[in-house]
């Protein structure tokens, strides 16, 4: 169902994909309700407010927790009062986002748009707030009758986390696993924490992929196909920045 801006999908009873389609990011926001209280994966763009889509599925109080501190990630946070990142990316929040506003707007519209009328671009600025939960590898966040662990898998960028939940073996893999350029080309990168992170996640039993973009039904072959792309840009010597991009079929990598 189209709520404005979002798209929200079911993925089960208790789980809602909150997505933007409609901008070329094609970003992915996961809404997990418990008995008590409810997690945000993610708050997207900030282009629309994601709380009327939220409301619209629960009146429970939501935590919004971050995959990673990239802005088309965190551009909802302004709206919850509880949120929490990774010690690593604590900063990015509080202090200084590692790139200026004029060059993420740059991005934001770097393709064609129907933006919501609302929506002022010259006045769109990267969030800066103080978290309330700092996290850290292994954690575990319960908003009642369902765990969620917390993975560090850095590569994509140095707090990126993976959010696993063992009893229904959902993986939400934020930008560590989606169908389409996989980017570790930034200065924030590390292509080998990049690999590292790809084969931690293999360890995990997992039953369905909840990607941060694009494809919302990837198969969970995907994470294979990944650690083998970059076995392979490994093998040949070239895993690092400025290599260049890797077409695998149905992902790429850009080093």
């Amino acid at each position: 169902m189209e709520n404005g801006w979002f798209t929200v999908e079911t993925i089960d009873a208790q789980t809602f994909a909150i997505s933007e389609y409609r901008h070329w990011e094609e970003t992915h926001c996961y809404l997990l309700l418990g008995q008590d209280s409810a997690v945000l994966i993610d708050t997207g763009m900030g282009i629309a407010d994601i709380t009327p889509a939220v409301r619209s599925l629960t009146s429970l109080p939501v935590m919004a927790v971050l995959t990673h501190a990239h802005w088309d990630h965190i551009g909802g946070l302004k709206h919850f009062e509880e949120t929490a990142v990774h010690e690593a990316e604590r900063s990015w929040l509080e202090e200084r986002f590692p790139l200026p506003d004029a060059a993420v707007i740059e991005n934001l519209t770097r393709m064609p748009c129907l933006f919501p009328a609302d929506f002022d671009i010259h006045a769109y600025h990267v969030f800066q707030g103080r978290p309330q939960i700092i996290l850290h590898d292994g954690d575990t966040i319960d908003p009642g009758g369902r765990e969620i662990r917390v993975i560090h898998t850095p590569g994509h960028s140095p707090g990126h986390c993976c959010l696993y939940e063992p009893e229904r073996k959902y993986l939400y893999s934020g930008d560590l696993i989606y169908s389409g350029c996989l980017d570790a080309f930034y200065p924030t990168t590390d292509p080998v924490l990049f690999y590292d992170s790809i084969r931690i996640i293999r360890e995990y039993r997992i039953g369905k992929i909840l990607p941060g973009h694009h494809r919302l039904d990837v198969p969970v072959s995907l994470a294979e196909d990944i650690e083998e792309g970059f076995r392979q840009i490994e093998e040949k010597g070239l895993l690092k920045h400025g290599s260049g991009r890797f077409d695998f079929g149905n992902f790429q990598i850009r080093l």
